[in-house]
């Protein structure tokens, strides 16, 4: 009768069932969230194309800022965050915290961390890499650090980071950069 009970596929469905979580057939938790660390460890490898990108990307955007201020920084949020939590969702599996650290981590987003820490590794880094709570995963600061050293800016490392404010959580950092990049520019214009 046990063997009745058992099937073949996932580990223990009945526990998982009885805890609500989806386990989609033919399908290994491993394999899905192999996928999931794959492109993000593409972005650490290629942390100085991304890095060199985004700094066009962010000159381009400075350029917009006369439009975003036209339209109205308010009115413009909901679409632009809509496109960068789908950009930086594929990429760097983005959590959306309002307050990206990529450029300064070599490309790996400290949200990643299951313990969220923004400023180093835990003391929990296993011997492989791999993170102490999600033994399968790359750990995200061990990540950073070689995504780092390929970087121009790659020192920015070691730059503290300010811990999350929550109320920037689905908020677009693109425009917040933005908007602060044009008030710093225009302190000096008003001083000449």
């Amino acid at each position: 009768m046990a063997d009745d009970k058992q099937r073949s596929g996932n580990a223990a469905p009945a526990s998982k069932a009885a805890s609500g979580a989806f386990t989609p057939a033919g399908v290994s938790p491993s394999r899905r969230s192999r996928h999931k660390y794959t492109v993000r460890l593409w972005a650490v490898r290629h942390s100085r194309f991304l890095e060199w990108f985004y700094h066009r990307f962010a000159d381009t955007f400075l350029l917009l800022h006369p439009l975003w201020k036209a339209i109205g920084y308010e009115r413009v949020e909901r679409p632009i965050t809509f496109v960068e939590r789908h950009v930086k969702g594929f990429l760097f599996d983005c959590r959306m915290c309002g307050q990206c650290a990529l450029s300064s981590t070599g490309m790996s987003c400290p949200m990643n961390c299951p313990k969220q820490l923004r400023n180093g590794p835990c003391g929990g880094v296993r011997a492989n890499g791999n993170c102490e709570v999600e033994p399968d995963m790359p750990c995200v600061w061990v990540q950073a650090w070689n995504g780092s050293r390929n970087m121009t800016g790659g020192d920015r490392i070691m730059n503290i980071q300010k811990p999350v404010n929550q109320s920037l959580r689905e908020t677009s950092s693109w425009l917040r950069v933005t908007a602060e990049a044009a008030a710093a520019r225009a302190v000096p214009a008003k001083e000449n």
